[in-house]
């Protein structure tokens, strides 16, 4: 979703519920931002559009479920009739079906960690029956909740992004999306979007990095600057924002843009933090550090 300006406002997901029914499911921190964006769009750029909007935050408890035993808790859960097999409900599917006898649930196959996932909704008071029934159908595999940094953690190492890369400087062009703005359909931001500077190819654009030693750290706020160049405004190449110690590959890595980002893969640059005095060499990458294909995803 772009702002009018032409940057990323949100990147949250859509799902079709029927034929004029839609669901919206935005990134935390912007919910009420993007229902007042639409509900704007809806009062002053298309009034006479016979559409409603209604926010459903507080209708709803949602969960999600993820990790490759996550169809098999599910499948404890979902009643008899529904077809929840990766042939029947592929990657990206969503379906409305009832759960533990009856209640009424929608169920999204999406994933934020970057393994087999899903999200499951049902009326908020069923929330704490809902999440119980879940720990229970999943004790045999050990189930377990997790938080905001082990999520941090997996979606870092996934290449997908939150706030820190979403700040409303980026557009979609910067973060590899430029290709889901249609060449061929109107949308808002799309003429912003094409400014000069807004497409000029030394402008950074999302890329990976991984440190050339395993024992270095990285830092968030870090900026890149070529190696033998004197760390200054003048030769300042982007700035890194995100970073974590991957348990997967065993060293820290991290996301930031930087100038022709997606075509300096394999390039040594140096990182440098000037308020903690680091200067750590990494290695430009793809963002997606582990799994590039998505092949967890569609097991």
């Amino acid at each position: 979703m772009l702002r009018e300006d032409g940057f990323v406002m949100d990147d949250g997901t859509v799902a079709r519920l029927g034929e004029n029914h839609f669901v919206i499911t935005t990134t935390t921190a912007n919910a009420g931002l993007v229902m007042q964006h639409v509900d704007f769009c809806k009062q002053v750029h298309w009034p006479q559009l016979d559409v409603h909007m209604v926010s459903v935050t507080d209708n709803f408890a949602q969960f999600s479920v993820a990790g490759p035993n996550s169809r098999a808790v599910l499948r404890k859960l979902v009643d008899a009739g529904h077809d929840i097999s990766n042939e029947a409900f592929g990657y990206m599917a969503c379906a409305n079906l009832t759960v533990c006898g009856g209640v009424a649930a929608r169920l999204f196959r999406i994933s934020f960690s970057g393994e087999l996932a899903y999200e499951i909704a049902v009326e908020a008071r069923y929330g704490d029956a809902l999440v119980r029934a879940l720990m229970e159908a999943g004790r045999e595999f050990n189930i377990t909740p997790y938080g905001v940094e082990a999520l941090n953690v997996m979606r870092i190492e996934k290449g997908h992004l939150t706030g820190a890369e979403l700040h409303g400087r980026t557009t979609a062009g910067d973060i590899g999306l430029g290709k889901m703005v249609s060449a061929k359909k109107d949308c808002i931001g799309k003429v912003m979007a094409q400014r000069p500077g807004l497409v000029a190819r030394e402008r950074p654009v999302l890329a990976g990095f991984k440190t050339v030693k395993p024992e270095d750290r990285l830092t968030a706020g870090a900026h890149f600057v070529r190696t033998g160049k004197e760390a200054s405004t003048g030769n300042d190449e982007g700035y890194m924002t995100s970073v974590c110690f991957s348990p997967s590959l065993g060293q820290h890595i991290g996301l930031g843009f930087i100038v022709d980002g997606d075509t300096r893969h394999g390039e040594r640059v140096r990182a440098v933090d000037m308020v903690r005095g680091l200067d750590v060499e990494v290695e430009i990458c793809s963002p997606h550090f582990v799994d590039p294909q998505g092949e967890r995803l569609r097991v």
